[in-house]
């Protein structure tokens, strides 16, 4: 092979697996998007084989807080927006019946320790209400922000020794209905004490 033709075929090589490799680096970079870079019409598109509440819901976290922090095909995730720790919002929705059928499928999150003696009432009060000792966090699961203030709001009433599991019931259901109606429901409109913000856990003590 002559010189002049090596050279040629040589640079030619270098010239390609130079453009192999900013191709790559580009695909990669687009596949790395940030989520805070996502539009409505992405997530719906992501969203397409989630329940539908689900993707209600996300398009509502959207508007109001932005796009979320982290996205696969099962969940869509929040952190720190508004009041919340972090909010999850899962592809698959739970079937909850109080105070009415609906699908839960948003789990909003603040920090806050519960007194242990308190969890019973809680469980009578709410299954949708999840209280987690250990990392000292406890989080609603509905389908609307309001219905996760309204339970949240009455979960640390009960904690506080202010109301029963039954009275707390009660109140939710009186609350959403008037919600429904069009008429004031406070509950459900924010947080009504002000969330703890860290130094919640409680990592136990060692029995051995």
């Amino acid at each position: 092979m002559k010189r002049n033709t090596w050279i040629t075929c040589t640079r030619g090589m270098v010239l390609a697996l130079a453009l192999l490799a900013l191709s790559s680096g580009v695909a990669a970079a687009q596949s790395n998007q940030r989520p805070g870079r996502m539009n409505p019409a992405q997530m719906q598109q992501m969203m397409s084989n989630s329940h539908p509440a689900a993707r209600e819901a996300a398009m509502f976290m959207m508007n109001k807080y932005g796009a979320p922090a982290e996205m696969t095909a099962s969940m869509a995730m929040w952190n720190k927006t508004g009041p919340w720790k972090r909010t999850v919002i899962s592809a698959q929705a739970v079937q909850h019946n109080f105070p009415g059928p609906h699908p839960d499928v948003m789990e909003q999150v603040i920090d806050y320790r519960v007194p242990p003696a308190m969890f019973s009432a809680l469980a009578m009060y709410d299954g949708s209400v999840i209280v987690e000792r250990t990392k000292g966090e406890m989080s609603a699961r509905c389908d609307k922000e309001g219905a996760n203030f309204l339970a949240l709001n009455l979960a640390h009433e009960i904690a506080m020794g202010k109301r029963t599991a039954g009275d707390a019931r009660r109140m939710y259901a009186a609350q959403v209905k008037a919600m429904k109606a069009g008429q004031p429901a406070p509950y459900t409109e924010r947080l009504l004490f002000q969330p703890m913000m860290g130094n919640t856990a409680d990592p136990d003590r060692p029995a051995m």
